[in-house]
């Protein structure tokens, strides 16, 4: 990032909803909390703010300008109230504006312009994963929108998140629909890069197409996509009832709609997404689920507000990350000390990250990483 003077820094953070960077009193609280003091690294949040008080070069390199995974462990613990996020946002900004953006985020956000998605994939595979699952469209006298994330529509893993949900939902005579291939990306990995013009033209294109179907209620099976319909697209006008897979099934159960014969007789840990617990206070429904599959419940060193960030946010899970700089590495291993046989999550981000790691760290055969509707849909009698 070229020398820029602070007031436009300031702007530019500003126009995001951020807070003067001058209310920063570099305390160091939020490098102090941040995930990445849990490894060796050239980023510190800190360093970053403070260049951008200065107004000059933001980072030495691309990878510390875009390492921020946004997990929000500094926005919870920062004395001031600095909106860190929004201020790493307008300083990515303002570094994609003379071409500061790693090579596999560039690449993301051509596909999200081109296809609707950030995977390279076209936008006709899009419901690919449910090909055979004749799932009925959204129509004016269905529920519920099953808004389902580019990551389980498009990464082969991911996929079996969504079908494990349909499974349960129709278990329960949820009334859902599909709307198919028009639907795009919710946009908010490319929004926390500085890219906001794409996430407009993402947002206003879902906004006018869900409200053009009439659809009031939606469901999402990842927290990133519940965070962002629920706090970004109502300035849009996107405002509709929004519930995360996870909520949904707890309700379920808790309402006797679902019969679950709690066969999964095994050791559970839960790993709380950055988006669902910290940033949208689910914390209790996920677990809530799993109980009601028949897991016992192991809890790992680091839960709920204090959760490890899996490494995915902020769009770094377009990134590559060297191994031993993994925030999921140090996860699957929590995991695996704490005698858990299942490491469960609820987001796709996370998911993939896990998985990854729990193989390149040799857990294959004595750990699973699996989503929560994928462990309740074990304990439910087959359609």
């Amino acid at each position: 990032m070229p020398d820029t003077p602070f007031f436009e820094v300031n702007e530019a953070i500003r126009s995001l909803g951020g807070e003067d960077l001058n209310l920063c009193m570099q305390c160091g609280t939020c490098s102090g909390v941040c995930p990445w003091r849990n490894v060796e690294t050239e980023f510190f949040i800190r360093r970053l703010i403070r260049f951008g008080q200065l107004g000059v070069e933001g980072s030495e390199s691309e990878e510390v300008l875009f390492g921020c995974t946004t997990c929000g462990r500094c926005v919870d613990n920062c004395p001031r109230g600095v909106a860190i996020i929004d201020v790493v946002k307008g300083m990515r900004a303002m570094g994609a504006e003379v071409g500061a953006m790693p090579a596999t985020l560039k690449a993301a956000a051509g596909s999200l312009e081109s296809h609707g998605n950030p995977w390279g994939e076209p936008r006709a595979k899009r419901f690919d994963w449910a090909k055979d699952l004749d799932l009925p469209p959204f129509g004016p006298d269905t529920e519920y929108l099953l808004s389902v994330c580019c990551t389980s529509c498009y990464d082969a893993r991911s996929r079996k998140i969504a079908r494990a949900l349909v499974q349960v939902l129709r278990a329960a005579g949820v009334s859902f629909g599909v709307i198919g291939t028009d639907e795009n990306c919710c946009g908010e990995a490319i929004r926390k890069t500085g890219n906001e013009e794409a996430f407009g033209r993402l947002a206003e294109a879902n906004v006018s197409l869900f409200n053009g179907r009439g659809v009031k209620k939606i469901i999402v099976t990842s927290p990133h996509c519940f965070h962002t319909y629920t706090k970004e697209y109502p300035a849009l006008g996107g405002e509709w009832e929004v519930i995360h897979h996870s909520q949904l099934l707890a309700q379920l159960v808790a309402d006797g709609r679902l019969k679950v014969e709690g066969k999964v007789a095994a050791k559970v840990a839960y790993h709380d997404p950055c988006y669902l617990g910290r940033h949208s206070r689910i914390f209790d429904e996920p677990r809530a689920v799993l109980g009601a599959a028949g897991a016992t419940a192991v809890e790992m060193g680091r839960e709920r507000d204090f959760s490890l960030c899996c490494g995915g946010g902020g769009g770094r899970v377009w990134m590559e990350t060297a191994h031993d700089q993994r925030f999921s590495v140090l996860r699957v291993r929590e995991a695996a000390e704490a005698g858990a046989e299942v490491l469960a999550t609820a987001c796709p981000y996370c998911l993939t990250l896990l998985e990854d790691s729990r193989k390149t760290e040799g857990f294959e055969d004595s750990l699973e990483v699996l989503d929560v509707a994928e462990v309740l849909a074990r304990a439910i009698p087959p359609a």
